[in-house]
């Protein structure tokens, strides 16, 4: 295994290959899988590998391309191709399958950064006109930066007290443009409009 891992490196880190990178992440995709070096989570490390590749390459900005979306829906067809390239060497499928997958998840994670930018800009209009005395471009980047906030995430990236923050979530809940949800001990803050972007992306597919 060790061989085969020293191998695989040389070939992910090499220079002189030239082949086209987004043929050398599938390859790089098969071969690991194919020496499956850990008891668990070979799927997973594998999908990372690619995204790390592609940006070594830069293909990419930062590693966002979320490949595991597209296997986990071809699951079948997916580990069909695997074992043919060991059987019968059938790698133009193997290259075309990937291929089809990297179009897909970007044409995809586009429509997705699209419409978070759209969302981000009307929430910051909204900001601007109903809560003028809270607006910031920190308090907009918090709001979405995930699905929900906590009054400690604002204290801390605002550097504003505890009370500050409880009062500026409070009021743009009050507004509508957070819901508002007690769990246990802690309120949360949820951005609805983006948890529905996300839903309705699922809900399309």
């Amino acid at each position: 295994m060790r061989a085969l891992m020293t191998a695989l490196e040389r070939f992910i880190n090499g220079a002189e290959c030239d082949l086209d990178p987004l043929t050398r992440m599938a390859v790089i995709h098969h071969q690991f899988e194919s020496i499956h070096p850990f008891p668990d989570g070979n799927g997973r490390i594998g999908r990372i590998i690619n995204v790390l590749f592609l940006t070594r390459c830069d293909l990419l900005d930062i590693p966002i391309l979320y490949l595991s979306r597209f296997v986990t829906q071809n699951k079948a067809e997916y580990y069909r191709l695997l074992q043919a390239v060991r059987d019968t060497g059938a790698w133009e499928s193997w290259l075309l399958y990937m291929l089809s997958g990297v179009e897909e998840t970007a044409i995809e994670s586009l429509h997705l950064v699209e419409g978070i930018q759209l969302l981000m800009a009307d929430t910051k209009r909204r900001l601007r006109e109903q809560h003028p005395k809270l607006y910031s471009q920190d308090l907009l980047n918090n709001l979405f930066r995930y699905p929900y906030t906590r009054v400690e995430f604002v204290q801390q990236e605002l550097n504003v007290s505890r009370p500050t923050a409880t009062k500026y979530l409070d009021e743009l809940a009050q507004g509508g443009l957070l819901l508002k949800h007690r769990a246990g001990r802690n309120n949360y803050y949820i951005n609805q409009s983006l948890v529905e972007l996300f839903v309705k992306r699922e809900a399309g597919r």
